[in-house]
């Protein structure tokens, strides 16, 4: 697919869009109930995403961000994926961190970041700012940052996160990378059959997994 080109001065390369589907013979196209990612893209995110020789997967670790309030960490489910006992990567700390946003946990539309040296936030902070300061300080030098959202509805109108999600992200140490598209469905002859998952809004066939990486500087 072409790659979109990016309408920030600041970036001195196109930022690629990517759309992922299940293979023709994947049974379940959707996510489990209450999950974001279904679980094909997963094992593509471990394998294809990193470029592992052999498509040996690399560890990750998933969480499940279900609301922004104090002391949201403590809420936070975790599901760690190990790399096999034989792979050199199989007792270090993750390198990619996976975070599904729940719609009910997204910024609003008209979340704005705080500007100006002393006011910015850290990883002290409640809500988004301070979820991905600490999410940079979690990852090692270089580690990848995943985020599986998707659109929501507010009065019967499609509201979109990533920009309010990325800008935060940037804020904190993070370069963005990449966005895909994992459709939930099967593309058939020019159609495309659907799969939806029963929490999601209605029309929304796909989720978004933006991925960045962290910026150590020395």
């Amino acid at each position: 697919m072409p790659k979109t080109p990016s309408r920030r001065s600041t970036e001195s390369h196109p930022l690629p869009t990517t759309i992922w589907f299940p293979d023709p013979d994947e049974p379940n196209a959707a996510p489990i109930p209450g999950a974001v990612l279904p679980a094909w893209a997963i094992d593509k995110v471990r394998t294809d995403f990193v470029g592992r020789p052999e498509h040996r997967p690399v560890p990750l670790l998933k969480i499940a961000i279900r609301d922004t309030a104090p002391g949201m960490d403590a809420r936070i489910p975790t599901t760690p994926f190990t790399a096999a006992a034989h792979d050199e990567d199989a007792t270090g700390r993750p390198s990619i961190l996976l975070a599904e946003l729940h719609p009910d946990a997204l910024p609003a539309p008209t979340y704005e970041l705080p500007v100006g040296g002393i006011e910015m936030p850290g990883a002290q902070e409640d809500g988004w700012p301070g979820f991905f300061h600490r999410a940079h300080r979690l990852l090692p030098a270089n580690g990848f940052l995943l985020l599986a959202t998707r659109q929501c509805r507010d009065s019967g109108r499609l509201t979109d996160p990533l920009g309010a999600l990325i800008a935060s992200a940037r804020t904190a140490g993070f370069r963005y990378l990449q966005h895909i598209v994992v459709v939930y469905g099967h593309p058939v002859d020019d159609r495309l059959v659907p799969a939806l998952p029963p929490d999601a809004s209605r029309g929304v066939a796909h989720c978004d997994l933006i991925a960045f990486s962290s910026i150590t500087h020395a």
